[in-house]
């Protein structure tokens, strides 16, 4: 063994460490903070499966790499990699890149810690709660409950899990056998996480009654009494509602206080899934989208989409003050939530949540929120909605563009009508071959990497664009450059 290769590994060499991380953190400047934001760089490298593969040589092997050979390594992830943070980034409901958050993001991933108790996360225990307690606020509650998640649709899941445990607690000793049939209700414009967690939840997704909604997407609170009275007739026991406040494609806001009024009628859980439109809530011009919100049990809300605050930050805020989620999920493990430590233990959080080892999630959000204040994140949610506004209008004053519906949010829906179907709406194959321009102008610029937008059919409606105007450094010149990209990359069709 003495005589053998030796290990490239930095352990017991701070120099090197430091060597290493400098010029990592060199090559994000360049690859992600300059290049990544910067309108005349490309949104993504496009590259085959294939091709990617030996570009990148994914291979592990039984030898270490040379340092130069491992910051390469970097530049290429970086270089192929889609920039979330370009400012023709419109793919998704998250976008944009606040210094502030992201400097949390490295405190945090340096410190490599978990949030489950105060002695090993004093700090972000405190900050947890003090976000929390912020985020409630602005739902409209004095006090409550919450925690940081992996993503909403977790917080969804959580909502069900709860909403199910307070009706029905033996089901935490008992399983399945101690419930009666169930039934949750949801709006056919859900997020489809809604029927994942009646899945995982062992309820079925049977048991999941879709509501109907209306021409604008929202849900229709005379349907929602109606299902209700029939799965009662049916031998169910309603036991949730789960409302949204921005669904992923039209983004409509359902009517919270007509929903909350069945709600009370009815003695059920009001779930409200704000993960795309609880940002909402900072804009005093813009909140009454989500009046009756404090009515709600529970709220899913995700700042890492509207606010950028970074992936991922996800948040699910409870009205309930019995201490539910450490009563639904708790299991006190005594080599972790050891009840004669030397401080209070009702700071350590950890059986809150199905969990055990937890990221930290509140810094990016705490330390922007301390950068840019109440204020400015309200001005950046203001912005988006200004910006959506503009697009729309400037769509409006274009031939070959047509919009699905006038956006309430920050989605908006639309169709390119490329010049061989102009005036033909009237043809029988119109919808059909309509449908299928957003697919290839799609491929076209990504293959460009001039920028990337989402489409998808919904409903009788065949493939359209669902634009989404989130990043904070977009400008008006930006949304042109998005009309004026489509009009060139479809000019032939």
């Amino acid at each position: 063994m003495a005589d053998s290769k030796p290990l490239l590994s930095l352990d017991g060499d701070p120099v090197a460490v430091e060597a290493l991380l400098r010029d990592v953190f060199g090559i994000v400047m360049d690859e992600v903070i300059r290049k990544g934001t910067s309108a005349s760089e490309k949104v993504c490298e496009w590259k085959e499966p294939e091709e990617l593969k030996q570009l990148l040589d994914l291979e592990l092997r039984s030898w270490g790499e040379s340092r130069e050979q491992i910051l390469e390594r970097c530049r290429a992830v970086m270089r192929y990699s889609v920039k979330t943070c370009h400012p023709h980034f419109f793919n998704q409901l998250f976008s944009g890149l606040d210094p502030h958050a992201l400097a949390g993001r490295i405190v945090t991933e340096s410190l490599n810690t978990s949030q489950y108790t105060y002695e090993i996360a004093p700090v972000f225990v405190l900050m947890e709660e003090e976000v929390l307690k912020k985020l409630r606020a602005l739902v409209g509650w004095s006090s409550g409950d919450g925690v940081f998640c992996p993503g909403g649709s977790i917080s969804n899941m959580y909502a069900v899990n709860l909403a199910r445990y307070q009706r029905f607690p033996d089901c935490k000793q008992r399983g399945l056998r101690a419930l009666p049939p169930l039934a949750l209700f949801t709006s056919e414009e859900c997020h489809y996480s809604i029927k994942k967690g009646a899945a995982f939840l062992g309820l079925g997704t049977d048991s999941v009654r879709v509501v109907k909604a209306d021409e604008r997407g929202k849900m229709i609170p005379e349907d929602l009494e109606r299902q209700i009275s029939l799965a009662e007739a049916e031998g169910a026991l309603p036991f949730l509602v789960t409302a949204t406040s921005g669904t992923t494609v039209l983004g409509a806001f359902d009517p919270l206080e007509a929903i909350a009024d069945v709600c009370q009628r009815h003695g059920l859980w009001l779930h409200v899934d704000a993960a795309w439109g609880g940002s909402v809530l900072l804009s005093q011009t813009h909140r009454h989208l989500l009046d009756g919100i404090q009515r709600a049990d529970s709220v899913a809300w995700n700042p890492h989409k509207l606010l950028s605050a970074g992936l991922q930050c996800s948040v699910l805020l409870l009205r309930d003050t019995s201490n539910l989620l450490k009563r639904c999920h708790g299991s006190q493990a005594s080599y972790l939530f050891q009840q004669d430590k030397f401080y209070d233990v009702a700071l350590d959080t950890g059986d809150k949540v199905v969990q055990c080892g937890r990221r930290v999630d509140c810094l990016k959000l705490w330390l922007m929120w301390k950068a840019q204040g109440g204020q400015g994140l309200e001005q950046r949610v203001d912005q988006a909605f200004a910006l959506a506004r503009y697009l729309v209008e400037e769509l409006k004053k274009r031939e070959g563009f047509e919009l699905v519906m006038e956006p309430e949010f920050v989605n908006v829906c639309f169709w390119f009508v490329p010049p061989s179907l102009r005036g033909k709406q009237g043809s029988p194959d119109y919808s059909e071959r309509l449908a299928k321009v957003a697919p290839v102008l799609k491929e076209r610029m990504m293959k460009e990497g001039s920028m990337m937008i989402g489409y998808q059919p919904h409903g009788t409606r065949g493939n359209f664009f669902r634009m989404v105007v989130a990043n904070p450094a977009l400008t008006r010149a930006d949304m042109d450059f998005l009309l004026n990209e489509l009009e060139r990359l479809g000019r032939d069709l």
